[in-house]
Protein backbone atom coordinates (compact mmCIF):
# COMPACT_ATOMS: atom_id res chain seq x y z
CA UNK A 1 0.00 0.00 0.00
CA UNK A 2 0.94 3.43 -0.37
CA UNK A 3 2.32 5.26 2.85
CA UNK A 4 2.71 8.83 3.95
CA UNK A 5 5.65 8.68 6.45
CA UNK A 6 5.50 11.94 9.06
CA UNK A 7 9.03 13.01 9.05
CA UNK A 8 9.11 12.86 5.25
CA UNK A 9 7.31 16.47 4.35
CA UNK A 10 4.86 17.08 2.04
CA UNK A 11 4.69 13.73 -0.37
CA UNK A 12 5.87 14.67 -3.79
CA UNK A 13 5.21 12.36 -6.81
CA UNK A 14 8.61 11.26 -9.00
CA UNK A 15 8.81 12.13 -12.35
CA UNK A 16 7.41 9.26 -14.64
CA UNK A 17 10.39 7.49 -16.95
CA UNK A 18 10.60 4.39 -19.14
CA UNK A 19 11.94 1.54 -17.33
CA UNK A 20 15.40 1.61 -19.83
CA UNK A 21 18.43 -0.65 -19.42
CA UNK A 22 20.88 0.91 -17.42
CA UNK A 23 23.48 3.28 -18.75
CA UNK A 24 27.37 3.30 -17.66
CA UNK A 25 27.99 6.98 -16.27
CA UNK A 26 24.54 8.15 -16.77
CA UNK A 27 23.05 5.53 -14.02
CA UNK A 28 23.65 6.91 -9.98
CA UNK A 29 23.71 5.26 -7.36
CA UNK A 30 23.00 8.12 -4.40
CA UNK A 31 24.46 7.01 -1.15
CA UNK A 32 23.65 8.01 2.53
CA UNK A 33 25.22 7.05 6.04
CA UNK A 34 22.83 4.04 6.27
CA UNK A 35 21.05 3.72 3.24
CA UNK A 36 21.65 3.35 -0.49
CA UNK A 37 19.12 4.62 -3.15
CA UNK A 38 19.35 2.04 -6.06
CA UNK A 39 18.17 2.72 -9.32
CA UNK A 40 15.33 0.04 -9.33
CA UNK A 41 16.53 -1.38 -12.96
CA UNK A 42 19.64 -2.71 -11.51
CA UNK A 43 17.78 -4.72 -8.58
CA UNK A 44 15.99 -7.74 -8.70
CA UNK A 45 12.42 -8.66 -6.42
CA UNK A 46 13.31 -10.88 -3.63
CA UNK A 47 9.77 -12.30 -3.12
CA UNK A 48 6.44 -12.41 -5.42
CA UNK A 49 4.43 -9.93 -3.17
CA UNK A 50 7.70 -6.75 -4.10
CA UNK A 51 7.95 -7.91 -7.62
CA UNK A 52 5.03 -6.28 -9.00
CA UNK A 53 5.92 -2.92 -6.92
CA UNK A 54 9.52 -2.78 -7.92
CA UNK A 55 8.79 -3.64 -11.27
CA UNK A 56 7.28 -0.16 -11.71
CA UNK A 57 9.67 1.46 -8.77
CA UNK A 58 12.06 4.50 -9.91
CA UNK A 59 14.32 4.23 -6.79
CA UNK A 60 14.37 1.04 -3.93
CA UNK A 61 15.59 1.98 -0.59
CA UNK A 62 18.17 -0.39 0.67
CA UNK A 63 20.04 -1.25 3.96
CA UNK A 64 23.53 -0.38 3.81
CA UNK A 65 24.18 -3.40 6.67
CA UNK A 66 22.63 -6.32 5.60
CA UNK A 67 21.56 -5.20 1.60
CA UNK A 68 17.43 -5.14 2.48
CA UNK A 69 14.77 -3.15 0.53
CA UNK A 70 13.30 -0.78 2.70
CA UNK A 71 11.08 1.38 0.47
CA UNK A 72 10.25 1.72 -3.45
CA UNK A 73 9.74 5.31 -4.58
CA UNK A 74 7.14 5.00 -7.51
CA UNK A 75 5.42 8.16 -9.89
CA UNK A 76 2.87 7.97 -7.09
CA UNK A 77 5.33 8.16 -3.89
CA UNK A 78 6.99 6.34 -1.39
CA UNK A 79 5.66 2.34 -0.73
CA UNK A 80 7.31 0.61 2.29
CA UNK A 81 8.95 -2.58 1.89
CA UNK A 82 9.30 -3.43 5.55
CA UNK A 83 6.25 -2.89 8.49
CA UNK A 84 9.11 -0.67 10.47
CA UNK A 85 10.29 1.87 7.87
CA UNK A 86 9.03 5.23 9.87
CA UNK A 87 11.56 3.82 12.63
CA UNK A 88 14.78 2.83 10.17
CA UNK A 89 17.29 4.78 10.62
CA UNK A 90 18.95 7.13 8.43
CA UNK A 91 15.41 7.50 6.81
CA UNK A 92 15.37 11.08 7.04
CA UNK A 93 18.49 11.83 5.50
CA UNK A 94 17.60 9.06 2.50
CA UNK A 95 14.61 11.08 1.84
CA UNK A 96 16.66 14.04 1.20
CA UNK A 97 18.51 12.52 -0.99
CA UNK A 98 15.60 11.02 -3.00
CA UNK A 99 14.19 14.76 -3.36
CA UNK A 100 17.63 15.85 -4.98
CA UNK A 101 17.36 16.60 -8.37
CA UNK A 102 19.53 14.58 -10.06
CA UNK A 103 20.53 16.87 -13.32
CA UNK A 104 23.62 18.51 -11.60
CA UNK A 105 25.22 15.11 -11.43
CA UNK A 106 24.95 14.42 -14.80
CA UNK A 107 25.78 18.09 -17.05
CA UNK A 108 29.73 17.85 -15.96
CA UNK A 109 29.91 19.49 -13.06
CA UNK A 110 30.36 15.69 -11.12
CA UNK A 111 31.11 17.62 -8.22
CA UNK A 112 31.58 13.99 -5.44
CA UNK A 113 30.74 15.12 -1.97
CA UNK A 114 31.81 13.11 1.25
CA UNK A 115 30.06 11.03 3.99
CA UNK A 116 30.63 11.92 7.81
CA UNK A 117 32.49 9.14 9.55
CA UNK A 118 30.67 9.55 12.56
CA UNK A 119 29.68 5.96 13.21
CA UNK A 120 33.18 4.45 11.69
CA UNK A 121 34.13 4.44 15.46
CA UNK A 122 31.50 1.61 16.83
CA UNK A 123 32.38 -0.46 14.13
CA UNK A 124 36.04 -0.21 14.86
CA UNK A 125 35.13 -0.90 18.49
CA UNK A 126 33.05 -3.85 17.61
CA UNK A 127 36.03 -5.59 16.24
CA UNK A 128 38.25 -4.66 19.42
CA UNK A 129 39.93 -1.75 17.15
CA UNK A 130 41.90 1.50 18.05
CA UNK A 131 41.19 3.75 15.07
CA UNK A 132 44.27 5.66 16.12
CA UNK A 133 46.62 2.94 16.80
CA UNK A 134 45.28 1.31 13.74
CA UNK A 135 46.13 4.10 11.37
CA UNK A 136 49.62 4.56 12.74
CA UNK A 137 50.49 1.01 12.97
CA UNK A 138 49.44 0.57 8.89
CA UNK A 139 49.77 3.97 7.03
CA UNK A 140 46.44 3.85 6.12
CA UNK A 141 44.44 6.81 6.42
CA UNK A 142 40.60 7.29 6.65
CA UNK A 143 38.99 6.63 3.86
CA UNK A 144 34.77 8.61 4.04
CA UNK A 145 32.32 7.19 1.41
CA UNK A 146 31.30 8.98 -1.83
CA UNK A 147 27.89 10.88 -1.73
CA UNK A 148 27.28 9.11 -4.96
CA UNK A 149 28.45 6.58 -7.63
CA UNK A 150 28.02 5.90 -11.21
CA UNK A 151 27.35 2.85 -12.87
CA UNK A 152 30.16 1.28 -14.82
CA UNK A 153 29.10 -1.58 -15.91
CA UNK A 154 28.61 -4.92 -14.25
CA UNK A 155 31.48 -7.12 -13.00
CA UNK A 156 32.20 -10.88 -13.43
CA UNK A 157 29.17 -11.80 -12.02
CA UNK A 158 26.82 -9.16 -13.67
CA UNK A 159 26.77 -7.37 -10.00
CA UNK A 160 26.58 -3.24 -11.23
CA UNK A 161 30.09 -2.26 -10.50
CA UNK A 162 29.59 1.15 -8.34
CA UNK A 163 32.79 4.08 -8.69
CA UNK A 164 33.22 7.44 -8.83
CA UNK A 165 32.79 9.01 -12.12
CA UNK A 166 36.22 9.83 -12.92
CA UNK A 167 37.14 6.45 -11.80
CA UNK A 168 34.37 4.86 -13.83
CA UNK A 169 35.38 6.90 -17.03
CA UNK A 170 38.97 5.89 -16.77
CA UNK A 171 38.20 1.91 -16.10
CA UNK A 172 36.10 2.11 -19.21
CA UNK A 173 38.85 3.56 -21.42
CA UNK A 174 41.07 0.96 -19.51
CA UNK A 175 38.79 -2.01 -20.42
CA UNK A 176 38.86 -0.73 -24.08
CA UNK A 177 42.34 -0.15 -24.08
CA UNK A 178 43.17 -3.84 -22.90
CA UNK A 179 40.28 -5.15 -25.89
CA UNK A 180 41.68 -3.29 -28.18
CA UNK A 181 44.83 -4.91 -27.52
CA UNK A 182 43.80 -8.19 -27.69
CA UNK A 183 43.55 -8.40 -23.39
CA UNK A 184 40.19 -9.04 -21.87
CA UNK A 185 40.03 -7.62 -18.76
CA UNK A 186 36.76 -7.86 -15.66
CA UNK A 187 36.01 -6.18 -12.74
CA UNK A 188 35.91 -7.94 -9.76
CA UNK A 189 34.93 -5.48 -7.27
CA UNK A 190 34.53 -1.82 -6.84
CA UNK A 191 33.19 0.49 -4.18
CA UNK A 192 32.58 -0.90 -1.03
CA UNK A 193 30.54 0.79 1.91
CA UNK A 194 32.26 0.87 5.76
CA UNK A 195 28.97 -1.62 6.21
CA UNK A 196 30.10 -4.32 4.01
CA UNK A 197 33.83 -4.53 5.04
CA UNK A 198 32.75 -5.01 8.40
CA UNK A 199 30.35 -8.29 6.99
CA UNK A 200 33.45 -9.05 5.80
CA UNK A 201 35.26 -9.06 9.33
CA UNK A 202 31.92 -10.55 10.75
CA UNK A 203 31.88 -13.41 8.44
CA UNK A 204 35.43 -14.17 8.45
CA UNK A 205 35.50 -13.94 12.21
CA UNK A 206 32.53 -16.61 12.73
CA UNK A 207 34.86 -18.98 10.86
CA UNK A 208 37.48 -18.93 13.41
CA UNK A 209 40.20 -16.12 12.06
CA UNK A 210 41.69 -13.87 14.47
CA UNK A 211 41.28 -10.23 13.92
CA UNK A 212 45.23 -9.93 12.75
CA UNK A 213 44.77 -12.57 10.39
CA UNK A 214 41.90 -10.57 8.40
CA UNK A 215 43.93 -7.39 8.97
CA UNK A 216 47.20 -9.37 6.40
CA UNK A 217 44.77 -9.53 3.88
CA UNK A 218 42.07 -6.93 4.06
CA UNK A 219 41.93 -3.06 5.70
CA UNK A 220 39.93 -2.61 9.01
CA UNK A 221 36.17 -0.81 8.32
CA UNK A 222 37.18 2.62 7.26
CA UNK A 223 40.60 2.02 5.88
CA UNK A 224 39.69 0.69 2.48
CA UNK A 225 40.41 1.85 -0.99
CA UNK A 226 37.05 0.40 -2.02
CA UNK A 227 35.22 2.76 0.28
CA UNK A 228 36.88 5.33 -2.04
CA UNK A 229 34.86 4.55 -4.91
CA UNK A 230 38.45 4.77 -6.78
CA UNK A 231 39.71 1.60 -6.46
CA UNK A 232 38.69 -1.56 -8.32
CA UNK A 233 39.88 -5.11 -8.55
CA UNK A 234 40.91 -6.62 -11.65
CA UNK A 235 40.63 -9.63 -13.47
CA UNK A 236 40.83 -11.68 -16.33
CA UNK A 237 38.23 -14.81 -17.38
CA UNK A 238 39.40 -18.42 -17.03
CA UNK A 239 41.76 -16.88 -14.25
CA UNK A 240 40.61 -17.53 -10.22
CA UNK A 241 39.50 -13.99 -8.79
CA UNK A 242 41.67 -12.19 -6.37
CA UNK A 243 44.87 -14.67 -6.58
CA UNK A 244 48.10 -13.71 -6.66
CA UNK A 245 48.50 -16.30 -9.89
CA UNK A 246 47.01 -12.89 -11.65
CA UNK A 247 50.13 -12.10 -11.67
CA UNK A 248 51.61 -14.35 -13.91
CA UNK A 249 48.84 -14.06 -17.00
CA UNK A 250 48.83 -11.29 -19.64
CA UNK A 251 46.33 -9.08 -18.55
CA UNK A 252 48.41 -8.29 -15.81
CA UNK A 253 51.70 -7.81 -17.84
CA UNK A 254 49.48 -5.34 -19.85
CA UNK A 255 48.34 -3.31 -16.72
CA UNK A 256 51.66 -3.09 -15.39
CA UNK A 257 52.79 -1.49 -18.47
CA UNK A 258 49.79 0.27 -19.39
CA UNK A 259 47.47 0.78 -16.27
CA UNK A 260 49.39 4.24 -15.34
CA UNK A 261 48.77 5.93 -18.75
CA UNK A 262 44.91 5.76 -17.54
CA UNK A 263 45.62 6.84 -14.22
CA UNK A 264 45.76 3.62 -12.37
CA UNK A 265 48.39 2.33 -9.92
CA UNK A 266 48.65 -1.24 -7.77
CA UNK A 267 48.07 -0.12 -4.32
CA UNK A 268 49.87 -3.07 -2.60
CA UNK A 269 53.08 -4.43 -4.21
CA UNK A 270 55.50 -6.78 -2.72
CA UNK A 271 56.75 -5.67 0.81
CA UNK A 272 54.60 -2.74 1.12
CA UNK A 273 54.88 -0.56 3.62
CA UNK A 274 51.16 -1.32 5.07
CA UNK A 275 51.22 -4.78 6.13
CA UNK A 276 48.52 -6.21 3.08
CA UNK A 277 49.48 -9.14 1.48
CA UNK A 278 50.83 -8.29 -2.39
CA UNK A 279 47.51 -7.87 -4.40
CA UNK A 280 48.26 -7.87 -7.69
CA UNK A 281 44.32 -7.52 -8.81
CA UNK A 282 43.96 -4.40 -6.99
CA UNK A 283 44.28 -1.45 -8.48
CA UNK A 284 43.32 2.49 -7.54
CA UNK A 285 43.28 5.51 -9.70
CA UNK A 286 44.37 8.43 -8.65
CA UNK A 287 45.22 7.16 -5.07
CA UNK A 288 49.04 7.37 -5.24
Amino acid sequence: MHCALPDAGPAKPYPARMRTPATPLHTILRNTADIELWPANLLRARSNAHARLLARAQTVLRRKRDGAYLAAACRDGLHPLVPTLAREPGLAAALRALRQPLAHLRNGLEHVGMLPLHRLQARLDALGLDADAYAARSGLPLVPEPDWLAFAGFDRWQRPLWLQIDAAHAWLHLRDAALADGIVLDAISGYRSHDYQLGIFERKLARGLQVADILAVNAAPGFSEHHSGLALDIGTPDDPPAEESFEHTPAFVWLRDHAGEHGFAMSYPRDNPHGIIYEPWHWCYRCA
